[in-house]
């Protein structure tokens, strides 16, 4: 975008502020849960590693498809090739993915332990990144029209396990949990579990307010055949500025909400570097 006005410098800093912050978060999520051996071993540090991953792809692209003058849309030359947004999805996946399994582990525990061994965990989050990019690999094949077709199609189905799982199943989930509670004594164990549960409603509420706006707008405009409104860039419109505002907001609620991670990060990741900057 052309810095000729002061509204197109803010609009600038803020998307290199944003995604700044997207990359070093994440990563430094990320490396609190490689360097720890007892977060690795929980299932739902499996899939906050992925989303980390795919967030700090998401938040490197956006320095291109958010900050520079670009348009990362299907018939644009200097599009990503739909790699860049699926990143984005990727995200989107391994988070629906994590409420699914957090919602497993709650409402049938003994269950759960039996049937997601960690390799089933590890197949299922390949599973969704292997399909990801299948549909890259699609929607580089088939024509604008059609790639448009499969974008509209595959975003309705989202939808529908967005609404199941994020709403239905955490409401549920809500509801058993405080049941679960309630019979057990005070004492520190509990408060924990009760924090845990008031994080992943607090994530799945960010969640819906973030990605339910574009994915509704994309669903509208798909079927109807129109693009509805452009912008400039990624960087300058609000409906795609808002996932990537999960993906700061993500990070920093499993930092707040997990005391584990929150010291690993302190004591190993963020001290570390520091000494060695100093040193």
């Amino acid at each position: 975008m052309p810095l000729t006005n002061f509204e197109n410098v803010l609009l600038f800093l803020f998307n290199i502020i944003l995604a700044t912050s997207i990359v070093f978060l994440n990563a430094s999520v990320f490396l609190s849960i490689l360097m720890s051996k007892s977060l690795r071993e929980e299932n739902r540090f499996m899939y906050m590693l992925s989303t980390c991953l795919s967030d700090i792809c998401s938040g490197v692209a956006y320095y291109y498809c958010g900050v520079l003058d670009v348009r990362d849309s299907y018939d644009s030359p200097t599009r990503t090739l739909y790699i860049a947004p699926t990143f984005m999805g990727l995200s989107y996946m391994a988070i629906l993915a994590a409420q699914a399994d957090r919602y497993h582990a709650v409402s049938a525990p003994f269950k759960y332990s039996q049937r997601m061994t960690r390799k089933r965990t590890l197949l299922v989050i390949l599973a969704y990144w292997v399909y990801a990019f299948v549909i890259v690999a699609v929607n580089n094949l088939v024509t604008i029209g059609v790639a448009k077709k499969i974008t509209g199609i595959g975003t309705f189905v989202a939808n529908i396990f967005t609404i199941i799982i994020m709403i239905g199943l955490n409401i549920k989930l809500f509801f058993i949990a405080k049941v679960q509670l309630e019979r057990e004594p005070a004492s520190a164990e509990r408060d924990y579990k009760r924090a845990s549960v008031y994080l992943i409603i607090v994530v799945a509420v960010c969640f819906l307010i973030t990605w339910l706006p574009i994915f509704l707008h994309i669903i509208v405009c798909n079927f109807v055949g129109s693009t509805c409104y452009t912008f400039k860039n990624e960087g300058t419109d609000p409906l795609r500025t808002l996932p990537r505002v999960n993906a700061v907001l993500t990070p920093l609620l499993y930092i707040r909400g997990c005391s584990a991670l929150r010291s690993t990060l302190l004591t190993k990741v963020w001290r570390t570097a520091y000494c060695k900057r100093k040193g």
